[in-house]
């Protein structure tokens, strides 16, 4: 496994224009979901060890939502960078409206109101006074696009937040929204194994100038090779319901673990290693998020970027590597894609 610890170094999303500049971001972000919910048990106090772990590391780009937990996420991370505020650049999202009480039942909120009320909210739970990139997590298609995003540069205006983003937006919302203001990043999800924005989402970032932030581009932890059967997640992990993990679908994907796991071995790599190499490989805008609970896979995520990939190899890999078999989530309604 690559171990190295050379310095992490950063990256830039968005172009920027008259009304905002550019976003300087470390290189490797970190996702900070799975501390509070989704995939499995969880350790608060491993969580902000690995939080703090990242910030000394040079991983400081930190991810998180208001409904992670829910509305737990944010606390969390919001403790753990108190006394480091100014070394750590924060993205979180709104729009994805959960029941504390039923926290399965969900709805898409991205009225104008509900945009002010969200960031507020966000604010307190964190402890900050301003959000470095605030994020619709998912687009309300009974909502103009121009309504929302009109209400998230209105909190610029008013020094809440710093830049604005998009979460698995369409092509044409994207120029919609990027029309009424500037949008910094999309965030959507991009890995060895999806790799559907290729085709016409990631020709029109970089035509507009915006940024690519790939949540699980490790597959969900598939591309690291520890999953083999749903045996593997614990009972309340949310990947035993998802498409990709479950039955013929898992067996078929194995194959991608295998292609990758061929290069890395001739590169004294791990799997995920290659597979996070091989998302920064694609271009200086784009930032992947891996997310973690573990001091250890972040250590392994971060020498990640230490493995260098030749022309030969990223070919060796777009040939080897099949495509997945199976949706990326249970049910895809909420995908404005």
């Amino acid at each position: 496994m690559t171990t190295s610890t050379a310095p992490l170094g950063t990256r830039v999303l968005g172009r920027g224009d008259t009304k905002s500049s550019g976003l300087t971001v470390s290189t490797l972000g970190l996702g900070c979901m799975g501390m509070s919910e989704f995939y499995g048990t969880t350790d608060e106090v491993e969580a902000v060890r690995t939080i703090h772990r990242a910030l000394d590391l040079g991983v400081t780009f930190l991810d998180t939502a208001d409904m992670y937990g829910p509305f737990t996420n944010e606390r969390l991370v919001g403790g753990a960078i108190a006394d480091r505020r100014d070394s750590v650049v924060l993205a979180t999202k709104f729009g994805n409206v959960r029941d504390p009480n039923n926290p399965r039942a969900r709805r898409i909120d991205g009225s104008a109101a509900y945009v002010r009320s969200a960031c507020d909210a966000s604010l307190q739970r964190l402890g900050l006074d301003h959000i470095d990139l605030y994020y619709q997590h998912r687009v309300d298609k009974s909502v103009p696009i121009e309504e929302t995003v009109g209400a998230m540069g209105e909190l610029v205006a008013a020094g809440k937040v710093r830049h604005l983003g998009l979460s698995e937006a369409s092509a044409d919302t994207i120029r919609r929204a990027h029309a009424t203001y500037p949008i910094t990043a999309l965030q959507t999800e991009y890995s060895l194994w999806t790799r559907d924005l290729e085709t016409e989402i990631l020709p029109l970032l970089r035509d507009l100038g915006i940024g690519l932030v790939p949540y699980s581009p490790l597959g969900r932890g598939f591309l690291t090779g520890t999953i083999t059967s749903t045996d593997d997640l614990a009972p309340d992990d949310f990947r035993r319901r998802n498409p990709r993990f479950v039955g013929e679908a898992l067996q078929a994907n194995l194959g991608i673990v295998e292609a990758v796991r061929a290069l890395a071995e001739t590169k004294g790599a791990t799997p995920g290693q290659v597979a996070l190499a091989w998302v920064l490989a694609q271009g200086d805008d784009v930032v992947p998020i891996p997310g973690t609970k573990r001091v250890t896979y972040l250590e392994e995520n971060v020498a990640a970027a230490a493995v260098e990939l030749s022309a030969d190899d990223l070919a060796r890999l777009d040939e080897a590597v099949p495509a997945a078999v199976g949706e990326r989530y249970p049910d895809m309604s909420s995908i404005d894609q």
